[in-house]
């Protein structure tokens, strides 16, 4: 286990609203963590024993803030793995490690290792362009995903029929079938140094059906002890196969017969976790830390059913943010506003969340509604 002192410093690459939640846990274990964001304005600005602005993709500015850390970890996978494998070279411990993070920032090789480790996934194939779609109309109905830099639904198009391949990408992507599926599933799971491995609950997520956000959590989902222990093993397969130290976010399809197939993964805490702070004996954030610090992990186990909805920016609203109805929804009991501290907003910019506790999921679906209905996130 390493100590805890206070000079001990750990590097953290992203200040945004993950980041934020990950120094609120390391509070509670006088750690020092130092933030590097390319935004002034970043949600992490005043927290944290020190902040720098700059380039999360620069070399030398990764490097040199690297230099003066004892570990460094991430928030955001969009970051220089050349900078954080050189700082590893030299003796820094960095935590997910550089070389995974290299491979997750790529689809195509993510899809490739799901393939080479036997893990369930969508069929695909790999393209350089979009022309290159017509020679495989086999897999249609599908979905065109740029290997690099997608995000959020971004560098995600759907190719329904040959009609659509002008929608596609010209730049290395995969071409993946689209999977009919009844529920989208995430399991985040933790594996520290010495190999110790642990999975919180299953969660389904509700996506908004344009922008690709999630809109809904619900923690357990609502499925069969059978499918909660496959996703599982499942989740525990991945991060062990990987050998990834700290959190890994597992993205699954659920489809019409039963099968469970990764979609995607993401090396660091994640929005299907919001909901632990209150609902589990230990924190995704919590976790991730007792994981790269190499301490044992702690319970998942949850006290209840739970439920996240994200506060995101109202369509046509861009300026300084107006929450309006937050004080109605504290009105309701069991309900847990995050807000991120982010002046602006935009439309669907994620602002923040709520966390809602209830003691059975049909509760916690009339007040995700209630909930989504009351705050407006306006300018």
């Amino acid at each position: 286990m390493e100590h805890f002192y206070s000079d001990y410093k750990i590097g953290m690459l992203g200040g945004g609203q993950l980041g934020r939640m990950l120094l609120q846990a390391a509070v509670d274990y006088n750690l020092e963590i130092h933030v590097l964001d390319p935004d002034a304005d970043a949600p992490c600005k005043n927290w944290g024993a020190s902040f720098s602005t700059g380039s999360l993709t620069d070399f030398d500015t990764v490097y040199h803030f690297g230099k003066g850390m004892d570990l460094i970890t991430i928030e955001i996978e969009n970051v220089n793995v050349e900078a954080l494998k050189k700082l590893q070279k030299e003796g820094t411990k960095v935590y997910p490690q550089p070389e995974i993070v290299e491979m997750i920032q790529d689809k195509r090789l993510q899809k490739a290792f799901y393939q080479k480790h036997n893990i369930p996934t969508a069929p695909f194939i790999l393209t350089e362009s979009k022309e290159e779609i017509t020679n495989h109309l086999h897999l249609l109905p599908a979905v065109h995903k740029l290997g690099k830099e997608g995000y959020d639904g971004k560098g995600v198009q759907i190719i329904e029929t040959s009609n659509d391949i002008s929608k596609g990408f010209d730049k290395p992507g995969l071409l993946e079938k689209k999977i009919n599926f009844v529920k989208e599933l995430s399991v985040i799971v933790a594996r520290n140094q010495d190999g110790e491995i642990t999975a919180f609950p299953t969660v389904e997520m509700v996506f908004h059906p344009v922008h690709n956000l999630v809109e809904f959590l619900f923690s357990p989902a609502e499925i069969s002890d059978e499918l909660h222990k496959k996703a599982e093993k499942i989740a525990k397969g991945v991060i062990n196969d990987i050998g990834l130290i700290g959190i890994l976010a597992v993205e699954m399809f659920l489809t019409e017969n039963g099968e469970i197939l990764v979609n995607e993964i993401a090396p660091r805490p994640h929005n299907s976790g919001h909901q632990t702070i209150q609902a589990n004996y230990t924190s995704q954030y919590e976790q991730h830390l007792r994981a790269i610090l190499n301490m044992p992990l702690g319970a998942t186990t949850q006290h209840c059913p739970a439920a996240m909805v994200n506060l995101l920016g109202e369509p046509g609203f861009v300026g300084e943010a107006i929450f309006e109805g937050l004080e109605d929804a504290l009105n309701l009991e069991g309900v847990y506003p995050h807000l991120y501290g982010k002046k602006i907003t935009k439309p669907f910019r994620k602002m923040g969340h709520v966390t809602i506790l209830d003691k059975s999921i049909e509760g916690l679906k009339k007040k995700s509604e209630e909930v989504k209905q009351l705050i407006k996130i306006k300018a």
